[in-house]
């Protein structure tokens, strides 16, 4: 089965987007005296998990209906090809591309349905509310996220809005372009006991000793 993964930049404080879903402070030039990068950074050789690597292992596409939108009111071609896209809305939509559908239902079910579109391979899921939700779900498995050096004030968050803390371990830090920092991340998730319960129960069953009236340790 493919990964649940997450690729996207961000500003310094934690914005996807600018008000209005501006995002041309990516690729806007910067003036001489603002430079992206500095010495030594910027004598480092970049080896960053470029767009077209992370989508050759793509399948399908989970993506927000704001996210959607955007992509769609830019003037160029459909990015995407032929990977199904499943956008996450509730209201009408004219699909830019054959390949794209709607759909409006909990985070598990629109992950699971894009899991089998992907046919093996990994999903991508994309946009602000919708990594979010299912990061709270735990049906990530990866996070690539571009650091862009500008601090926006306002705008669309990547994290903040998350229903719980997440425990988040970094596994590679890379330079990418002129000065951005790529962290490729994954959320630590809690083990579980998936040991076999012995005949006759567990340790929690073994309380002969005890008050009848003291519950089992853990569940007072």
């Amino acid at each position: 089965m493919g990964r649940v993964r997450v690729y996207i930049a961000s500003s310094l404080d934690g914005f996807i987007a600018g008000p209005h879903d501006d995002i041309a402070w990516l690729e806007a030039p910067r003036p001489a005296w603002a430079p992206m990068a500095a010495a030594p950074w910027a004598s480092t050789a970049p080896d960053a998990v470029g767009y077209d690597e992370f989508m050759a292992d793509v399948g399908a596409i989970l993506m927000g209906r704001r996210t959607y939108d955007v992509v769609a009111s830019m003037d160029i071609e459909w990015p995407y090809g032929d990977v199904p896209v499943i956008v996450a809305t509730a209201r009408p939509l004219e699909p830019e591309a054959p390949t794209v559908t709607a759909a409006s239902a909990p985070i598990d079910n629109l992950v699971e349905e894009a899991r089998e579109a992907a046919r093996g391979k990994d999903v991508y899921v994309d946009g602000g509310s919708i990594i979010r939700q299912a990061l709270d779900a735990g049906l990530i498995d990866e996070l690539i996220v571009t650091l862009h050096p500008t601090l926006l004030g306002a705008g669309h968050p990547l994290f903040a809005g998350v229903e719980a803390r997440h425990h988040i371990t970094v596994v590679d830090v890379r330079r990418y372009g002129d000065g951005l920092v790529q962290l490729t991340l994954t959320p630590a998730r809690e083990p579980q006991d998936v040991s076999a319960v012995p005949e006759g129960g567990g340790p929690a069953a073994d309380v002969e000793d005890k008050d009848p009236g003291e519950p089992p340790l853990g569940l007072a």
